[in-house]
């Protein structure tokens, strides 16, 4: 099996994708490319290339969260007229449950993060936010450096940060 992260496609194979949760399967079944075609999301697949069987999959698009959720040590250099700030978000990440503990979660999350890296090079973004499912999903970004957006669920990363750890 030869994986591939690209844009989710009509050949993708995601009838099968089982990730153990039925929001995240429902999304990648039966809403994601309608999401894709109207511009609400990009989704973002990991699959076997031979069998394009969807493995794992991400989705991303713009957000703004409002200014006073950041702590102050990230805001306090910007303008104050600047009421929320732009950011992306990483609406969903899910692994089917067959190939977790392969490495596979942290590989699309560290694809999802450049991404964000490079369009962060032609769009202003302050970071990148993800409101974690679960205990675990919480557990998985703060691995990866991301930090609890105080009393609202959400976690952040600094855009800055992940271009100092590429």
């Amino acid at each position: 099996m030869k994986p591939i992260i690209e844009i989710l496609n009509n050949s993708h194979q995601k009838k099968e994708f089982d990730c153990g949760n039925s929001m995240l399967n429902n999304y990648i079944r039966q809403q994601a490319r309608q999401d894709v075609k109207r511009d609400l999301s990009a989704c973002f697949v990991l699959n076997d290339k031979l069998s394009q069987k969807v493995i794992g999959y991400y989705t991303l698009s713009s957000n703004s969260i409002p200014r006073d959720d950041f702590p102050d040590y990230l805001i306090k250099k910007l303008p104050p007229s600047y009421v929320n700030l732009p950011t992306i978000l990483l609406g969903r990440l899910a692994i089917d449950k067959n190939f977790k503990g392969k490495g596979y979660g942290e590989l699309i999350l560290i694809d999802s993060l450049n991404r964000c890296v490079e369009i962060s090079q032609n769009l202003g973004t302050l970071a990148i936010v993800v409101d974690p499912i679960d205990i675990d999903a919480t557990k998985f970004y703060g691995k990866y450096g991301f930090i609890e957006l105080s009393g609202t669920g959400k976690m952040f990363i600094p855009i800055k940060t992940v271009e100092q750890s590429i």
